[in-house]
């Protein structure tokens, strides 16, 4: 929240202008604008226009079109695929030359290495993208810790917040859905994933929203792995 989205919202237009003629940033303009048009009718939405080829000034108004499109979308805190793709290859560039690196609290990677010794199989769900995911543990505070985990889950299977989601990934990795542990912060995801019968944590860290008192006194809350104490897989 303090490091990632600042990024992308002081950084898009530079980015924008630097890798405006590549294959790769077109289609992410053309995505976003697609996505643009099918917002036309929302309050405050930014439409973004075509270029023409008429010069440095129409570039530059189309440019501005999708920095305001992508800051109003973030600003409603969309979790739309044309806004996570470019957010994606923008952090991609960021960590490739060591402007950002993901932060690892220190009781993470000890405890998952327990885990997986003792058989347990570790996945990351995300509303991130998985290539943001994997970048974010890929170029880490802990090195590159991706041998970790055994997969990874994004929006592309189900809201976090929608019990469904987690039926799916259960049935994707080959697993009941009350032999999974779920680690969350967030009261909505928790309860998402509870409906489908899967075990939760909501874990206290530095910088997450504040807890309800009833919330506090529902769920199992834990503030470090170490407080996890899980069977070993059979």
């Amino acid at each position: 929240q303090e490091t990632l989205f600042p990024y992308i919202k002081d950084n898009v237009k530079e980015y924008l202008r630097t890798h405006w003629e590549e294959e790769e940033c077109q289609q992410d303009v053309g995505l976003l604008r697609k996505q643009a048009q099918e917002d036309s009718s929302l309050d405050g939405a930014v439409p973004i226009p075509l270029e023409s080829g008429s010069g440095e000034e129409e570039l530059e108004r189309v440019i501005q079109a999708v920095v305001d499109n992508v800051h109003w979308q973030m600003s409603l805190d969309r979790k739309t695929t044309a806004l996570k793709q470019l957010q994606g290859h923008m952090w991609r560039a960021a960590y490739a030359t060591g402007h950002v690196k993901g932060e690892i609290f220190e009781d993470v990677v000890p405890a998952i290495r327990k885990w997986r010794e003792a058989g347990m199989k570790v996945y990351i769900y995300s509303s991130g993208s998985i290539e943001a995911q994997k970048l974010l543990f890929g170029y880490s505070t802990e090195g590159d810790i991706l041998e970790l985990f055994d997969g990874h889950f994004d929006n592309k299977i189900g809201p976090k917040v929608e019990s469904e989601s987690y039926r799916r990934i259960a049935a994707s990795i080959g697993c009941a859905t009350n032999n999974i542990l779920f680690l969350t912060d967030v009261p909505r995801e928790a309860n998402a994933a509870e409906e489908a019968d899967t075990h939760v944590a909501v874990v206290i860290r530095p910088g997450n929203a504040g807890l309800t008192d009833d919330e506090k006194s529902y769920y199992s809350l834990i503030s470090s792995f170490t407080e996890l104490f899980l069977p070993s897989s059979t």
